[in-house]
């Protein structure tokens, strides 16, 4: 890819990065009402280029702490870090890993806070569980060597570090993806230069800061971790082509996808994801319920692998739907459905396709019961209600707390549909059966990175589910759930003829 184009990628990267968070599908599929793109008061302003105030600026001046405005100088300093990092043993990194787990924890209820006053979308205590939950993300357990030995010598098998890493993070989990990709890259040997979303740089600064202060306190590398203040067109454009970052890690949607593969370098990409859920006649359907309303709901449906649309047979539709109010569900009728997707759509006249409106994203199943014109119980978690297949809320990946259900004849039907939903982005399936035929042809046709069967969605990451927990999930490459395996380079060690003891 010529410069050129790469910068006209990133530009609407940039311009996706700033009015919607990352990891939104801006295709359409079927025109729906919905309001022009403008009407609504700060409709898809423009936000190129912003500068944010670091709320503790004065104690963090520029270059210390991996607080940097410069991509050179951070890349700088990462490539010193990162030489000092491999110096140190498997049980030093362990070390950085734990403290940064600890921090973590230990500031989850601030961070928390912060991060949702300044992304203004999610929900308190989630953001507050996902900064407590990182003690699940693995780390340098996974570096094993691997030893072949036979009568002509010893084989060794080792992983490296690539160096320095540019990632850019999304404003959905700004403070948690950094931490956790932090947490495997250094496990790996790899230092950090972060481009955060420009809605999230404030938290995620603060958390760098204090994450290089105790680093540096305990081990004396000051900037394992770097972050670009404020990140800009420019500062991602310079990540993306600078030689001295020889791999990019990228969390977004199909425009910042095209842009990190058009980079010339190796790029880990966490695309988008639009995942359908299937239910069955055979399933239990108030465990359906129940998973659907905590996946769904998990900070207002921020999560990739949130359950976005679902599609059930109509001979337990209703019962379904039953149990979905005794589950912190609440039904929209029709016409509240048509107020709320009004709202929740904006229609781009420049190519005369629906996108989803920021305002609404993130927000609170109350905020969304308000724009749909209905007043809802407090305890509820979720709106939901019954639409056709080529609904705008089926067939984009919306990032609210409204999910819609589409009635089909049988689950042949559904599993058609949900594949079709899902646009090929081979991220996340979840099914609600007992049969087990239907469960593994319908994993087989959606062949998805995660696949959940009879519970919610965050079970495919471990919670509450078997498994490890990662915030990256590279669909587009194929690496799937991130690990420290992920950001290294096979090495292989040929001891021919030596060290047989046997």
């Amino acid at each position: 890819m010529n410069q050129a184009l790469v910068q006209d990628v990133v530009a609407e990267v940039m311009k996706r990065l700033g009015n919607k968070p990352s990891g939104h599908n801006g295709s359409a599929h079927t025109k729906r009402p919905g309001v022009r793109a403008g009407e609504e008061a700060g409709a898809n302003e423009p936000q190129r280029r912003q500068t944010y105030a670091h709320p503790h600026s004065a104690d963090v001046p520029t270059g210390q702490y991996g607080i940097f405005s410069k991509v050179d100088d951070a890349v700088a300093a990462a490539t010193e870090a990162q030489k000092k990092l491999v110096r140190l043993s498997l049980d030093d990194r362990d070390a950085i890993v734990k403290l940064i787990k600890s921090l973590a924890k230990q500031n989850a209820q601030s961070w928390g806070k912060m991060e949702l006053d300044e992304t203004k979308i999610g929900r308190l205590d989630h953001k507050i569980e996902k900064l407590q939950i990182l003690e699940l993300v693995p780390g340098v357990e996974f570096l094993r060597t691997n030893a072949n030995s036979g009568s002509n010598g010893v084989c060794l098998e080792e992983f490296a570090p690539f160096g320095v890493i540019g990632i850019i993070t999304p404003v959905t989990h700004s403070v948690p993806t950094l931490s956790a990709n932090a947490v495997n890259m250094i496990a790996s040997g790899n230092s950090i230069v972060a481009n955060p979303h420009p809605s999230g740089t404030q938290c995620a600064a603060v958390a760098v800061r204090e994450y290089n202060k105790a680093i540096a306190a305990k081990f004396g590398i000051e900037h394992l971790i770097t972050c670009i203040v404020p990140p800009t067109l420019e500062t991602a454009d310079q990540i993306f082509n600078h030689r001295g970052i020889p791999l990019l890690v990228v969390t977004g949607g199909p425009a910042v996808a095209r842009a990190a593969l058009g980079a010339k370098k190796r790029a880990i990409v966490a695309g988008p994801g639009n995942p359908p859920v299937v239910v069955d006649e055979t399933a239990c359907l108030k465990n359906a319920a129940a998973s659907i309303v905590k996946g769904a709901a998990y900070d207002n449906n921020l999560l990739c692998i949130g359950e976005k649309q679902v599609f059930c047979v109509d001979s337990v539709f209703d019962k379904l739907m039953a149990e979905l109010e005794h589950n912190g569900g609440f039904i929209l009728n029709e016409r509240q459905i048509e107020a709320v997707t009004r709202r929740a759509f904006a229609l781009d006249p420049k190519d005369n396709k629906y996108h989803v409106h920021k305002d609404l994203v993130g927000k609170d199943a109350s905020v969304l019961a308000e724009a749909a014109g209905v007043r809802i119980p407090p305890a509820t978690q979720l709106l939901v209600g019954e639409t056709d297949k080529d609904h705008l809320f089926v067939q984009h990946e919306q990032m609210m707390p409204f999910v819609p259900f589409v009635r089909v004849k049988n689950v042949d039907e559904a599993i058609d549909l949900a594949i079709e939903s899902e646009h090929g982005y081979k991220h996340t399936a979840i099914i609600h059966s007992r049969n087990l035929d239907t469960i593994t042809r319908f994993g087989r046709r959606a062949s998805t990175t995660l696949f959940v069967v009879n519970g919610a969605s965050p079970s495919g990451l471990g919670l509450g589910g078997q498994g490890y927990l990662s915030y990256s999930i590279a669909t587009p490459t194929g690496e799937g759930i991130t690990t420290p395996l992920t950001f290294t380079r096979y090495r292989r060690v040929m001891l021919t003829g030596s060290l047989r003891m046997i």
